[in-house]
């Protein structure tokens, strides 16, 4: 099991944690907002983190994830953010929405990185890449960006809309987008008969589909990866799941895994996390990735 933390951010920075929040810097301007798992101090006063924060997010008394945030004069609704790794470079709409997050999950850079090494070494002239619950879509751009034809599922249309202008604002084109339900499209994939190179998965703990359809992660979490399995090339591939979950650890990802997949040789599972500047370290979900390609 290993701890993985991106390396190559420029225009972010976790400046402090504690108190359940937390203090970061997206390109020029620097946010408050909740954070469940920082459950230690801060170490700064309360004070320097209202004088330095551009925004801050307020929780709504009746809801655990709704919310609105506070700005200051200078702070625009809409912003963007770049990354900068070797060859890659990533550009991105980060907006203020009601649910605290702001359009991109910056501990996710290094399966971003990941991705587009292994499209690279595939021996094919256009890998095929599926991301399901692709959100704003930076794993999918990174996998354009490095050569592949890659489809786009979320099950938000509003968000599919949102991955298209990160796409357009990073100088690509032609990923095949789909607003449907993650789960009823690997069961029409595998019904068809179809394979991908590349498999990305990140679900969330609970979800709807466009039409109403359930997505709870330990209910569904078995049998999405049973029919990945099934949609996953025999060779030339890679696969990546991230979970963000408080009730999940790596083990269980370990077990789902070998259970569907089998051992890998180049499997590698365990925990995200980001330092912030005063050495406090943020876990920032589950992951697990294998490939067989070299390292």
């Amino acid at each position: 099991m290993i701890l993985l933390s991106p390396e190559q951010h420029t225009e972010y920075q976790l400046i402090d944690t504690g108190g359940f929040e937390k203090l970061e810097r997206f390109g020029s301007f620097i946010l408050s907002r909740p954070e469940p798992q920082a459950i230690w101090d801060k170490s700064m006063s309360e004070k320097e983190w209202a004088d330095k924060s551009s925004a801050v997010f307020k929780r709504d008394k009746n809801s655990q994830e709704k919310g609105q945030w506070v700005s200051q004069p200078d702070m625009p609704d809409r912003w963007v953010m770049q990354y900068r790794s070797g060859p890659l470079h990533l550009r991105a709409k980060l907006a203020l929405s009601s649910f605290k997050h702001v359009g991109v999950f910056p501990e996710q850079a290094t399966n971003w990185d990941y991705i587009a090494k292994k499209v690279k070494q595939i021996p094919e002239d256009k890998p095929n890449v599926l991301n399901l619950f692709a959100y704003t879509g930076l794993a999918s751009l990174a996998a354009k960006a490095s050569g592949a034809d890659v489809t786009h599922v979320d099950s938000v249309k509003q968000v599919i809309n949102w991955s298209r202008e990160n796409m357009e604002l990073s100088g690509l084109d032609n990923i095949r987008w789909v607003v449907e339900d993650a789960l009823k499209f690997v069961n029409r994939e595998v019904r068809r008969g179809n394979q991908y190179n590349g498999i990305i998965l990140d679900p969330p703990a609970y979800g709807r589909g466009p039409d109403g359809e359930k997505w709870l992660l330990e209910e569904n979490l078995n049998e999405i990866l049973r029919l990945c399995a099934l949609l996953l090339k025999k060779e030339n591939f890679f696969f990546i799941i991230n979970l963000y979950s408080l009730g999940f650890s790596a083990l269980i990802l370990e077990n789902l895994i070998k259970a569907h997949f089998g051992d890998q040789i180049n499997h590698e599972f365990g925990e995200l996390f980001i330092p912030d500047s005063f050495g406090k370290n943020l876990p920032l979900g589950v992951f697990s990735r294998f490939s067989d390609q070299k390292v």
